[in-house]
């Protein structure tokens, strides 16, 4: 019987409502299946255990998660708490201590879902953004001295190594060569910043070298934003640096209908250590508790990450179930809907019951 360990870090906001929520999804696929069987534990980090003990989570935390398969995670950050605490002291020190390099973000038009795009529909956006998640603009070196003063400076060093910048550029080309177009977008903003971002370029021509039947590009990331806004269908694997492609990625699940079914994959290709699957829209304090916070992002991240472990025929059975809900306009608010969250679970739970074999 195939068995895995999740650890489930459902966090702050809408996270706990979503997480549930993925979970009885993935159940149901296990339901399903009666040779699979997901085994979660629950750790209650983020800004209420930071409230309690002054840390996000405790200083074994990475060495507790070590031995999952996978890390379910739901959304960190709370108004009382400053943003660079919560981050730097929960998502951050996962992706950075377990190496998880590649930050797989896919985006795609799902049926029942309008695209604020004119006169673009299901197929003509479906993308992966490939983001670099070890160093870049988000390496967290840097510092402010005379803090306070009039003089006061602060610094944020941008940190791109050829290790770095190579293995992920190498990545890219796989999901690109793994996909029917074989295209790939090249993300920098090497006519300004003329040290990492044209080694970036350079990266890039030595590895397409190694996949000829790939097709590739490179755009500056502001002429990056009007591509994906204008000519969305010229586009199909994106990848860029830390902060570009954070933002760009944001853009993309706007461009595609509600950043609320956006989901993302934090991968450490090599194996060494569990990746993490995560929701990208936050953790939405507006709407926690009110039972409207959309469950697809969580739902298309379970697929990802039933993937990563193998288990491809079960991610697809998740996720046709879900454009299937969805195709039927059972969905939460932010994407045209009057569905709650336990509607939408519920009905995509269903809908894995119903499919055909």
């Amino acid at each position: 019987m195939p068995s895995f360990n999740i650890a489930s870090i459902p966090a702050d906001g809408i996270g706990p409502e979503v997480i549930a929520a993925g979970i009885q999804v993935l159940q149901a696929v296990c339901a399903r299946h009666s040779d699979l069987q997901l085994n979660f534990t629950h750790f209650d980090w983020g800004s209420d255990y930071y409230k309690q003990h002054g840390k996000m989570m405790p200083e074994d935390g990475l060495e507790k998660l070590k031995s999952f398969d996978a890390i379910y995670f739901g959304a960190v950050g709370a108004p009382d708490v400053p943003d660079h605490i919560t981050l730097w002291g929960l998502r951050l020190p996962i992706c950075q201590g377990f190496d998880q390099y590649a930050n797989v973000r896919p985006t795609k038009i799902l049926p029942g879902i309008s695209s604020p795009l004119r006169d673009v529909g299901v197929g003509d956006l479906d993308w992966v953004i490939i983001r670099e998640n070890s160093e870049g603009e988000y390496s967290g070196h840097g510092g402010r001295a005379h803090k306070g003063m009039p003089e006061e400076v602060g610094t944020e060093v941008a940190i791109f190594t050829r290790a770095g910048v190579m293995r992920i550029m190498r990545y890219a080309f796989e999901i690109a060569a793994s996909r029917p177009r074989k295209m790939l977008t090249v993300v920098t903003k090497s006519n300004a910043q003329r040290h990492g971002m044209v080694m970036w370029d350079e990266i890039a021509e030595e590895v397409s070298c190694e996949f000829p039947h790939v097709s590739w590009d490179k755009m500056l990331v502001d002429a990056m934003t009007v591509r994906m806004t204008l000519q969305p269908e010229t586009l199909d694997t994106i990848v860029a640096t830390n902060l570009h492609a954070d933002i760009l990625s944001d853009l993309a699940g706007a461009l595609a209908g509600s950043i609320g079914v956006a989901p993302t994959a934090n991968i450490d290709p090599q194996g060494r250590f569990p990746s993490m699957f995560e929701p990208i829209h936050g953790s939405a304090f507006d709407i926690t508790g009110k039972g409207i916070a959309n469950p697809v992002a969580t739902f298309w991240t379970g697929a990802q990450m039933l993937q990563h472990l193998g288990l491809n025929e079960e991610a697809e059975r998740l996720m046709q179930a879900v454009e299937q809900v969805c195709e039927a306009g059972i969905m939460t608010p932010d994407v045209g809907g009057n569905a709650t969250t336990i509607e939408v679970t519920e009905a995509v739970c269903e809908a894995i019951r119903t499919a055909n074999s």
